[in-house]
């Protein structure tokens, strides 16, 4: 979508604000720029709609080099969103994220429509906020205004320059999930210029580090929390971010033992084993330990009148599993993908070494927030 080739920048003081920059953007991806003040991020960021000219590279767009290109028509297809929202005082809300669409002399009534749906698409109800002013707006309200004028022509590329910095934490927090609830609507590319680690994180897709003009490292937030390259990054993103993801438990610590039975045991059996432990289903196990399948009470209910049937007759053969080398992490999105109440953890030989449960979970992480209470408390 985006590409930059060799792309560098120096000034007549011999400040080079950017050194070989290579960057492929992907088409519908977030990604975010962040980096200390002075590191080139929102130099980089500003090039591709040509408010900042190389020194030398060149940046293609689907392709095509934009310095080939009027940079005014280049501008008005490329969605522009800033700190300080930069909305008309002296026309109404719905003048305002009209206007690129009107000054590319597209047929009034249809982005007019246009302007309304935005506007609903935001929370701002187009028949109470359309005709007001800006300065009838309070700072959130101002700057969802900014975004949906920046989707009103429907640009494929949104250059966001911290647009949400000059907000309260709590506007923030709710324009960050404005941005990412619509993104999931629209799947735009977007370039989002900040310098808050936390920001970055949330909402990016991949976040590129830069540092003094270069890329320091470009992955999703996942890989730079849990690889960072180097002391620098280790350092922005914050020794206490650093800790939480280094002591996440392990699957050791979370699970519990499992209620097992063997394949050759009949249905009232296990009836009386499900009561006895208060569990709604058993995992079959053969000699070895190995896991079989799972057997569960509905399962059983169903098949309660043949007294000839066996667990190995009604179990349930694709059950999904942990190993146990996997992270917490892994194991929460197993069960979310699949929907289930606990997850088998076995090891390299299939043999089950106990179960992950939603219950257990929780289990542990109150008693860690309470042991860590308690130390801060002590310190």
């Amino acid at each position: 979508m985006i590409r930059f080739e060799n792309i560098s920048k120096q000034y007549k003081s011999d400040f080079h604000a950017l050194k070989n920059i290579n960057l492929h953007i992907k088409k519908g991806e977030l990604i975010v720029l962040i980096g200390p003040s002075g590191s080139g991020k929102t130099t980089t960021m500003k090039m591709i709609n040509r408010l900042i000219e190389p020194s030398a590279g060149k940046i293609y767009i689907n392709g095509q080099d934009i310095h080939a290109q009027d940079p005014v028509l280049l501008r008005r297809n490329i969605g522009y969103v800033i700190q300080h929202i930069g909305l008309l005082p002296h026309m109404t809300i719905a003048e305002n994220v009209g206007l690129v669409p009107r000054l590319q002399k597209r047929d009034p009534q249809s982005y007019l429509n246009r302007v309304h749906e935005l506007l609903e698409m935001v929370h701002l109800d187009p028949k109470i906020y359309a005709t007001r002013y800006p300065s009838e707006l309070s700072g959130g309200q101002q700057q969802r205004v900014g975004v949906v004028r920046a989707l009103a022509a429907d640009p494929d590329i949104i250059l966001m320059d911290e647009p949400f910095s000059a907000l309260d934490p709590i506007s923030r927090e709710q324009l960050q999930d404005e941005l990412l609830r619509l993104q999931e609507t629209i799947h735009k590319t977007i370039v989002f210029v900040t310098h808050d680690i936390d920001e970055a994180i949330k909402i990016a897709d991949r976040i590129c580090l830069l540092n003094h003009g270069e890329i320091v490292q470009i992955n999703t937030p996942e890989q730079i929390l849990r690889h960072p390259a180097n002391d620098f990054v280790r350092a922005f993103i914050g020794e206490s971010r650093l800790n939480q993801v280094v002591n996440l438990p392990s699957l050791q610590e979370i699970m519990v033992k499992p209620i097992v039975s063997r394949p050759n045991r009949g249905l009232t059996e296990a009836i009386i084993i499900m009561q006895k432990q208060k569990v709604d289903s058993l995992l079959i196990v053969d000699k070895d330990n190995k896991l079989l399948g799972v057997a569960g009470v509905w399962e059983i209910h169903q098949h309660f009148q043949d007294e000839s049937l066996t667990l190995a007759d009604i179990m349930t053969l694709n059950v999904p599993t942990v190993n146990i080398s996997e992270s917490l992490a892994d194991a929460i999105q197993l069960i979310n993908q699949n929907k289930v109440a606990y997850l088998p953890v076995l090891n390299d030989q299939s043999e089950l070494l106990g179960v992950i449960t939603r219950a257990s979970l929780v289990n542990f992480m109150a008693k860690h927030l309470e042991t860590r209470s308690r130390q801060e408390g002590l310190a």
